[in-house]
């Protein structure tokens, strides 16, 4: 093995039960064997060297294209390894160098105009919707799913999570509502359906707005749904409320302030909105870069520190914060079982290559959300300080309002879940 990898790895790895079959074939193993078994192959000399000086970027990237194999015990189970290590002690100055670097630059890489946002967007959310379909639920809602009990299955986390935004917005019937990161609809048609509202969505994705609007042209409930190809820097107009979920992950750093000012703009002096979005529990940092080379381009997840620095200016409330621990590591389990049980549909789609890196993004949210501070940030927002309650109880309340009232309107399912 090289020496300088054999190193890393001796330092690193003091806790689990990890085997690695170097490029000459040799075995060596690490950690104090405990825990599950782990064993992983490395193809060349080359891909060793990668290991070594650029580890977070290269070992996605080589088990992606097949130069780093798992031969026992999962992809999870060998990242979760390296994370439970890495929560106990810093990796050797030489490996942290790359991330140190990408800190420095991270302001450019995080630069996210409108035409930038909707190319990053473009990248992910663009590919075949098959693939989407493949492990998420049937409304595809492609969040945090919110599991009131440890055996609810995705389909009732899921419903649960619209249920749990809905009721800390206090909607009222004919309000207007704008959904900013609006996806496939699901929650846009959720609120108009229990709630009665009219909900405008905006998206940067072609793929999501052309199934939304589908739905928008067969939605025959209460309220009304529209959605519109925009960014959030150009929609014109007043809500009453503004919800957004899962997309501030997409602003970028440089952005938070001009989003915040926007959000006060767009809402009304009696509005409330509600950010939904993955969040660091420690200090700021960077972007993994196997994420945003491949995965999420312009992404990044803040520390609440860095969101507070954007919303404060806004002149906005502050008015609930809620951390949503291990519910996204959760969902994320539920993602890969249900893509690794498509496999060979996926790879039919798209192909093998996909798939790997698919499953190492999927296990390696999964990891980092249970190993890494990952959690998820819902942040309550008013413009006027006596607009809410001032206990949260109303929430609870309305939570079981709206249970009563799904079951009595079963909410509209996407036209490929039918």
């Amino acid at each position: 093995m090289f020496g300088p990898l054999k190193l890393l790895l001796d330092r690193f790895v003091v806790e689990g039960n990890l085997t690695v079959i170097d490029a000459e074939g040799r075995r060596h193993a690490f950690g104090d064997g405990k825990g599950v078994p782990v064993a992983f192959s490395i193809a060349d000399k080359k891909t060793e060297r990668r290991l070594t000086f650029d580890p977070t970027l290269a070992f996605g990237e080589a088990y992606m294209d097949g130069r780093v194999k798992v031969l026992e015990g999962s992809i999870y189970d060998l990242i979760a390894t390296f994370m439970r290590n890495e929560d106990a002690r810093r990796m050797p100055l030489l490996a942290q160098l790359p991330n140190a670097i990408r800190y420095a630059g991270r302001r450019i890489q995080q630069f996210n105009p409108v035409s930038r946002a909707q190319k990053n967007v473009a990248h992910h959310y663009d590919i075949s919707g098959a693939i989407y379909d493949l492990f998420l639920d049937t409304d595809r809602q492609y969040s945090c799913a919110y599991f009131e009990t440890d055996d609810a299955d995705l389909e009732t986390a899921q419903q649960a999570k619209k249920r749990h935004l809905a009721s800390k917005l206090r909607l009222e019937p004919g309000q207007r509502v704008l959904d900013i990161g609006s996806g496939w609809g699901g929650l846009a048609i959720y609120l108009a359906r229990t709630c009665g509202v009219h909900v405008t969505g905006i998206t940067l994705s072609q793929e999501q707005l052309t199934l939304s609007q589908e739905r928008a042209r067969r939605y025959d409930g209460p309220g009304s749904v529209a959605f519109k190809l925009l960014d959030y820097r150009e929609i014109e107009g007043t809500f009453d409320r503004i919800v957004s979920v899962g997309m501030f992950e997409h602003v970028g750093v440089n952005h938070y302030r001009t989003y915040f000012r926007r959000v006060a703009d767009l809402l009304a002096p009696d509005g409330i909105a509600l950010i939904h979005t993955i969040g660091r529990l420690d200090m700021p940092s960077v972007t993994n870069p196997f994420t945003a080379k491949y995965i999420f381009p312009g992404g990044y997840i803040p520390a609440l520190s860095e969101v507070m620095n954007g919303l404060e200016p806004s002149r906005l409330f502050l008015t609930d914060v809620e951390i949503l621990r291990l519910h996204y590591a959760k969902t994320l389990r539920h993602w890969r079982e249900r893509f690794t049980a498509q496999w060979d549909r996926a790879a039919q789609i798209l192909d093998e290559r996909f798939c790997r890196m698919w499953e190492f993004y999927l296990a390696g949210a999964e990891a980092a959300f249970r190993f890494e501070r990952l959690a998820v940030f819902q942040l309550q927002i008013a413009k006027q300080v006596d607009t809410l309650p001032i206990t949260r109880t109303y929430m609870i309340e309305e939570e079981e309002r709206l249970r009563r009232l799904e079951v009595e309107a079963p909410e509209q399912r996407l036209l490929a879940g039918e």
